[in-house]
C-alpha cells in the first residue's frame, strides 16, 4: 500500500493520499486548494491515477481541493449525505464503503463538530476528520455542531475501536502526526470525563475565536459541484421527465456510472447498461465497449449517475474521445425519483 501524510502549514490541515500500488488507483482525504499542484506531481510521481477525493466534512478553515482536483484529473468527489455542498458526485452513509482497486475505508457517521462529519475506517487506521484530534477533539460551536452528538460518535463510536488503532487527523497545531485509540483515551485531556454533561460543559467553555477563514471556506466550500448548465445549452442534458419519457426508446442507449452498492442501495433503471464510471474513458476509446455499441447500434448514449457529476464528466470524455451522441440525465437518479421515475430492485 501506498500511503502519504501531507501537511498545509497554514491552515494545519493533513491530506491523505492511499494507493494500492504503483500505477494503480488513488484516493485522497481532505485535499486543500493550494496544495493541488503539490498532490497532481505526487500523482505522477508514483504513476497514480486518482479515481476520489473525499471530505471528511465542510470545512471552515480552508478551501477544499474536491473541485479543482476533478477538473484536472476527472476523480470523483466524495462526502457524506448531509453535506451542505451542492454536488458532489457521490454522497455515502454510516455502513457504507469508499473503494478503489485494492483498499476499501468503512464509512462512519461520527457528527459533533460538524453535521456532516464522518471518519473512514481502513484496517489498522482511522481517518478521524476534526471529530477525534491528537490530544484534543474538533469545536462545536458551529455548522450545526453539537457537543452531545460528538460525544456519542468519540466515545461510543471511535473509542470502541481496538486501543491500537492508528488515528490520523485532519488537523493538528502542534506538529503531532499520528496517535492511536488507547492513546487518546489515557492523554486525551478532553476525553477524561465522567459523563456527557461533563463534556457538553468543557465544549461549552472553550471560548475559541471563529478560524480565519471561515467567511470565505465555508461559502466556496458549498458550491464545489461542476456546472452543468452548458451541457444543457448545447442540447446534451437531458431533465428527468424528459429521460422518464424516452425510457425504453430503442434509439437510446442508458448507462449506469454508478458503484454496484450504490445500484443496489439506491435502485437501477431497467434495461441500462451498468459501466462504473472509471471505466468509461477507456470504454470510450476505439475497441472500447460502449464505442463499438453505439456504433454498431446507431443508438444515442445517455449517461447516468447519482446527481448528474460522473455523467457530465462522462459526456465531455465521450465528445474528447470523437462520440458526439450522446447526452446524460441532469441531476442523476437522484432527479430521476424524484420526478416519479421508475427504479428496479
Amino acid at each position: 500500500m501506498i500511503f502519504r501524510q501531507l501537511f498545509d502549514s497554514v491552515s494545519g490541515t493533513y491530506s491523505y493520499l492511499l494507493a494500492s500500488r504503483p500505477g494503480g488507483e488513488a484516493l485522497i482525504l481532505d485535499p486543500v486548494l493550494e496544495k493541488v499542484d503539490r498532490y497532481c506531481q505526487l500523482l505522477r510521481e508514483l504513476d497514480l491515477k486518482l479515481v476520489k477525493a473525499v471530505d471528511t466534512h465542510l470545512h471552515a478553515d480552508h478551501v477544499t481541493g474536491l473541485g479543482e482536483l476533478r477538473d484536472r484529473t476527472h476523480c470523483m468527489t466524495v462526502m457524506g449525505d448531509q453535506t451542505k455542498a451542492d454536488v458532489v458526485a457521490m454522497r455515502v452513509a454510516d455502513g457504507d464503503k469508499v473503494t478503489i482497486e485494492g483498499l476499501s475505508l468503512d464509512v462512519m457517521y461520527t457528527p459533533g463538530h460538524t453535521d456532516d462529519s464522518y471518519s473512514y475506517l481502513m484496517g489498522d487506521r482511522v481517518f478521524t476528520g476534526d471529530t477525534l484530534l491528537i490530544r484534543g477533539t474538533g469545536r462545536t460551536d458551529f455548522q450545526n455542531g453539537s457537543s452531545r452528538a460528538q460525544y456519542e460518535s468519540i466515545f461510543n463510536r471511535l473509542l470502541k475501536l481496538p486501543d491500537e488503532t492508528m488515528v490520523f487527523p485532519a488537523h493538528d497545531y502542534k506538529g503531532d502526526t499520528v496517535s492511536t485509540i488507547g492513546e487518546e483515551k489515557r492523554y486525551n485531556p478532553r476525553l477524561q470525563v465522567r459523563s456527557v454533561d461533563e463534556y457538553i460543559e468543557l465544549m461549552a467553555n472553550l471560548k475559541l475565536p471563529n478560524p480565519k477563514m471561515m467567511d470565505v471556506a465555508v461559502p466556496a466550500n458549498m458550491r464545489v459541484g461542476l456546472h452543468q448548465e452548458e451541457l444543457e445549452k448545447e442540447g446534451r442534458a437531458l431533465s428527468a421527465a424528459e429521460a422518464i419519457r424516452s425510457l425504453h426508446r430503442p434509439d437510446i442507449l442508458l448507462v449506469d456510472l454508478r458503484e454496484t452498492n450504490e445500484r443496489m442501495k439506491h435502485g437501477m433503471l431497467e434495461g441500462a447498461l451498468h459501466t462504473p464510471y472509471p471505466s468509461v474513458e477507456e470504454s470510450l476509446k476505439p475497441g472500447g465497449m460502449l464505442r463499438e455499441v453505439a456504433a454498431a447500434t446507431g443508438r444515442r448514449v445517455v449517461f447516468f449517475c447519482a446527481f448528474g457529476e460522473r455523467s457530465a464528466m462522462a459526456v465531455a470524455a465521450a465528445k474528447d474521445a470523437g462520440l458526439s451522441n450522446t447526452a446524460h440525465i441532469a441531476g442523476g437518479i437522484d432527479a430521476w425519483k424524484k420526478a416519479g421515475g421508475p427504479v428496479v430492485r
